[in-house]
This record gives structure tokens, C-alpha cells and sequence, in this order.
């Protein structure tokens, strides 16, 4: 139609929004397989019409997209950039645009500025979704027992949720994400950003026992993990939670430090979030790998693990204590400490058992030479029992060798 073509060549400010997400992945390592069609499978239902609306605009079918995006709005009039996108369409049927969010005129610049910086990263990530087949590169194990597993994106502001069975992973669900004001990497309490590191969900506050800030609810994390306090980092109250209620979307970078969802987003992945320790990978920018690699790289590591079990079992204190860096502390011992200890310990042992159960394995993110190992170790000996939650970092050193740096209970 007429319409559509004349009124393509008033709406450069959208069509930037789609060409900018084009070009940074143009540019950018590829996550996987993509189409340029790609099918939304894993969005939900408002960000689906919103991007669909936005690849009616790229590809001039104005019409269609006015249509959607109206249709999106009349169903959630809270999202304020689809209310933008709107208007847009609508004043571009009068003249040109000069700016996203001509129609906004009284709308304060940081608020259209955080607007135009959510549509990138919407339109960014649907630009070239994760292909079938493949994982974070920091998911090397789960245990048995561990049935879901989230990893997020920073940069992209996305929150990857994937189903676990028997070492096999399915991506279940991506949402958008508003993340710290200040961005990645928290160092200190009141830095308004958001910690990269593994972590894991400590448990669940229900709506009713928070202010109406926190929307469908809230799940802390353990933020300060024992890495983060080895290197002095502070801070508190890192959260997964909803947004208020009269709001349905923040702007990329709005929170304190959490990372916030939409709160139906939120309440449909509840459910799946409910179960014990469920882990959290919070990377500044995730990388893709296919999923045999990663579940290669974990078999690999999981033998280095069953070394230093050996190693320990044979009782033999020097072969046990080579596992062990030079910069290794925990909570009240340095190596030196550690390894006197150790010793006087095991001089009372006539044997030593230890089998490990429930073994995760993950690169730590940020960081190619550091990988964290969670699991349940089963001790006996022939004065001593004991069952316990473990949880060691390890680091790759300059000869080579994976050795211990932290130590201590999970």
C-alpha cells in the first residue's frame, strides 16, 4: 500500500533501533545457527508482538505493525515502550520523525533515553537467538539433582532459564532483564552494580512480606560468595525479583544491584525456581558453546576432582597437598596453616574413604582460569564420619595444574 512506503521514510528513528541490533551482532562472536526469520519460541507473549511489530516496521509493513503494536498496547497499556512505539507510528502518519519518541515531547530525557536503550537490547537479542544445541560455556556440570539452572547475560540484559535431566540441557524460557544503574561488576556496598560471579538462590519472600517495589516477589541470592569476600568485595540484598505493579518493564540499567523482571515473567518461572540452590551464572556477556563441548569440558575436570580425592585417600601428605595452591586460604587458615593442619589430622588415620555425590562443575564467568565445584562429600575413616555440602575454587596455574585456592563448606 501507498501508505505504508510514505510512511517508512518518516520513521528513521525505529528503523536505527533495528539496524543498530543488526550491526552489533554483525560484529559481534556468534551465539549459534540463526535465521534472519528467527521464530520466538522461547518470548513471552508481549515481547513477541513488540519484536514482530518492530520486523513489520524493518521489512514496511507500517500497517501490520500498527495493528500489533495497537493490539499490544489495548492488552498491556503499563508498557511504556510499546506506548512509545505507538505514538511513533501514529505522528509519523502526520510528518517525519526526528528523534525515537517524537511523540513523547514532555517525557524526560533519561526516561526516553533508557526507553530507546530497551528496545535495542529487546530487538538485539531476538536479532540472533542462542541456536538449538547450545549452552553457556560456564555450565560444565550439573549434579543429578539439580533440575533447572539460570544464567544471565548483563550486556544484553536477558535471564536464560534451562531444564536439566541426566546431563542433557533445554533452554525453557529468556526474558528481558533491567540489571544495576551502574552496570557489571559490583565491588562495594552502594556501587548500584550488579555482581558478576556463580551463585546460587537461597530461597523465596513472597509478595506480602515486601513492598510493593519487589511486584510478584523475590529471590536473594548469595551474594557475597566466598570469592567475592576473599577479594574484599561488600555489599548485600542481591535479588531476582518483580517489578511495582503499576509498572510493567524498567529500563535496562534502573535497579540498585538486582536483577529485575517483569512480573509475569516472573511468576511463571516461580515454580521452576522453588527447588533447592538452584544455581545462578551471572556473566557480563555469556558465551555459546555447543553442548557436547561444555559436558567434555566438565567430564575432563571431573577427573582433576577424582585425583585429588585419590590423592587424599592414599594418605600420602605430600601427593594430597600438590592439589593445593601457594595462594590458598579459607576463612581462618593460609596455605602454611592448611598444610600443618592437614598433616597432624591425618597421622591419626589408620585409612580414609571419600566419595563425592552431586558434583557440579562451572567456569567461573569473567574468568578463564578459575572454575568453582560444588559437592556432597561423604568422609569415613577409622576415627571420623562425616557428610557435608562442600565447595571448592580452583585456578589454573602457570605450570599447567588445576589447584585449590578456597576451600570450605557449600
Amino acid at each position: 500500500m501507498k501508505r505504508s512506503w510514505t510512511t517508512i521514510a518518516k520513521l528513521p528513528a525505529i528503523l536505527a533501533i533495528t539496524a543498530w541490533g543488526s550491526a552489533v551482532y554483525a560484529t559481534s562472536q556468534p551465539l549459534g545457527p540463526t535465521t534472519t526469520d528467527v521464530t520466538i519460541t522461547h518470548a513471552n507473549e508481549y515481547e513477541n508482538q513488540l519484536i514482530t511489530s518492530l520486523r513489520d516496521i524493518q521489512e514496511q509493513r507500517v500497517d501490520g505493525a500498527l495493528e500489533k503494536i495497537g493490539n499490544l498496547v489495548e492488552k498491556n497499556p503499563r508498557f511504556k515502550l510499546a506506548q512509545l512505539i505507538y505514538a511513533d507510528l501514529l505522528l509519523a502518519k502526520a510528518g517525519p520523525i526526528r528523534d525515537f519518541g517524537n511523540a513523547f515531547t514532555t517525557t524526560p530525557s533519561e526516561e526516553l533515553a533508557g526507553l530507546r536503550s530497551e528496545a535495542q537490547v529487546r530487538w538485539q537479542h531476538h536479532s540472533a537467538h542462542p541456536g538449538a544445541g547450545y549452552i553457556p560455556s560456564n555450565l560444565l556440570r550439573l549434579a543429578p539433582k539439580t533440575r533447572h539452572a539460570v544464567a544471565v547475560d548483563l550486556t544484553n540484559s536477558r535471564l536464560f532459564l534451562f531444564k536439566h535431566r541426566q546431563g542433557e540441557y533445554q533452554l525453557l524460557g529468556d526474558y528481558y532483564v533491567s540489571i544495576g544503574k551502574n552496570g557489571a561488576v559490583k565491588q562495594v556496598e552502594g556501587d548500584k552494580k550488579t555482581p558478576i560471579g556463580v551463585y546460587h538462590i537461597t530461597g523465596f519472600l513472597a509478595p506480602e512480606q515486601l513492598p510493593d517495589f519487589y511486584g510478584a516477589g523475590a529471590f536473594p541470592i548469595n551474594y557475597p560468595n566466598a570469592l567475592d569476600k576473599a577479594q574484599g568485595k561488600t555489599g548485600y540484598g542481591i535479588w531476582l525479583h518483580g517489578t511495582p505493579t503499576d509498572t510493567y518493564s524498567r529500563r535496562p540499567r534502573a535497579s540498585d544491584g538486582c536483577i529485575t523482571l517483569s512480573n509475569s515473567d516472573l511468576e511463571a518461572i516461580k515454580p521452576l525456581l522453588m527447588d533447592e540452590a538452584i544455581p545462578v551464572v551471572i556473566a557480563e556477556k555469556l558465551e555459546w558453546v555447543k553442548q557436547e563441548n561444555a559436558v567434555a569440558q566438565g567430564e575432563h575436570f571431573n577427573e582433576v576432582l577424582n585425583a585429588w580425592r585419590q590423592d587424599w585417600q592414599s594418605l600420602d601428605h605430600e601427593r594430597y597437598l600438590s592439589h593445593y595452591s601457594l595462594d590458598f586460604r579459607n576463612k581462618r587458615m593460609d596455605y602454611a596453616v592448611w598444610g600443618q593442619h592437614k598433616k597432624r589430622v591425618n597421622e591419626n588415620k589408620e585409612f580414609i574413604v571419600v566419595d563425592l555425590d552431586q558434583v557440579e562443575i562451572f567456569d567461573y564467568p569473567g574468568n578463564k582460569i578459575l572454575r568453582v565445584v560444588t559437592f556432597t562429600q561423604k568422609y569415613h575413616s577409622n576415627n571420623y564420619n562425616e557428610v557435608s555440602r562442600k565447595r571448592q575454587y580452583w585456578r589454573l596455574e602457570e605450570d599447567g595444574a588445576w589447584r585449590i585456592i578456597y576451600e570450605g563448606p557449600a
